[in-house]
């Protein structure tokens, strides 16, 4: 590889000149900007154990009510990006967000998309323009950019969620703000999709929703896995995607989400893509091999797999399937012409 020139082979003076002009010498950081064959990235390879995560958020319902903290979240920091810049990846922001009985959390709307993973609970809504979505354990319910939403808990027993949302991004292009709003009225949804490919019409037409879709229930998810598991041979992945039923396109913007089953003892190598991966336990017990870093996932862990890492994962049972949610920022990268698949 050609080398280039460097800092230290340059005058003092000539450097100073150009700093009290706002100017930089680009070839001592070029290789910096545009590396060789790969990217670079900070965002490392990390786990988030349930386990730790469960306590300490539990001890903030304890300590911040929520007339202070508005939305209780522990953020899943990546370490390779510093933890104080939030951020899991590049572009994708995690949560794990606690409601305790009787509270609500307040109106309002964002630039950032925004999307929930149902930990634990029963008893929660989230209000989405009006359209009120429950919440059960493994339900993904979408709150997408400049839709109103809040969270209403009226159950037993803490509601608690994954929130995966593209606020790094938001950030970097200096676009991430939000707009409070008075509570809103819940209704039922305008248009009810029973089934995938069967779209509603009423009056003669259906839907125009941008989002027609805005709550994807773990059961009736947990159900297509198992149907689509018995029609396919044995190694090949059972995998699903969440869209939106009008268009087939990712069901946010930005953020790519999609849900694995793993039948009893299997293992699948998934293709290497330049986004990075973020893996959410549902329900089972599995061994994830990120490129050669090793992580034991058990039910509700977190973790992340960076772009262009190679990732084996194997279901640690041999009586009952797994189920991985992910969420990922192919997305983002197909709309700029830069995603790579090997």
């Amino acid at each position: 590889m050609k080398s280039l020139g460097t800092l230290d082979e340059l005058p003092a003076e000539y450097l100073e000149s150009l700093r009290a002009r706002n100017l930089v010498p680009l070839w001592p950081s070029l290789r910096a900007l545009l590396p060789p064959d790969q990217p670079r990235t900070a965002t490392q390879v990390c786990r988030w154990a349930w386990s730790d995560i469960r306590p300490l958020l539990m001890r903030a319902g304890d300590l911040t009510p929520m007339e202070k903290a508005e939305r209780r979240v522990l953020v899943l920091a990546n370490p390779g990006r510093g933890l104080e810049a939030l951020q899991a990846s590049a572009c994708i922001y995690l949560g794990m967000q606690l409601v305790l009985p009787g509270e609500n959390a307040p109106n309002h709307k964002h630039t950032p998309n925004a999307a929930r993973f149902v930990v634990e609970g029963t008893g929660g809504v989230t209000i989405v323009g009006g359209e009120s979505c429950p919440m059960e354990p493994g339900d993904l319910v979408l709150t997408p950019t400049w839709l109103w939403h809040e969270h209403r808990h009226k159950g037993p027993g803490p509601m608690i969620w994954l929130d995966v949302l593209d606020v790094p991004l938001m950030v970097a292009i200096d676009c991430s703000y939000h707009i409070d709003g008075k509570t809103q009225k819940p209704s039922r949804p305008a248009w009810t999709y029973a089934s995938g490919g069967l779209a509603p019409v009423r009056d003669g037409v259906r839907s125009t929703a941008e989002y027609p879709l805005l709550r994807y229930p773990w059961a009736r998810t947990r159900a297509a896995l198992g149907a689509l598991a018995t029609s396919l041979p044995s190694r090949e992945p059972v995998l699903l995607a969440y869209i939106n039923p009008e268009t087939g396109a990712d069901c946010l913007n930005t953020i790519s989400f999609s849900v694995l089953m793993l039948r009893p003892g299997e293992e699948t190598m998934l293709p290497r893509m330049s986004a990075a991966r973020m893996l959410h336990m549902v329900e089972g017990d599995v061994q994830a091999l990120i490129d050669d870093t090793t992580l034991d996932l058990t039910q509700s862990d977190t973790a992340c797999a960076p772009g262009w890492t190679t990732l084996k994962l194997q279901n640690r049972s041999s009586k009952v399937p797994a189920f991985i949610a992910m969420a990922d920022e192919s997305p983002v990268h197909r709309k700029l012409g830069i995603f790579e698949q090997r």
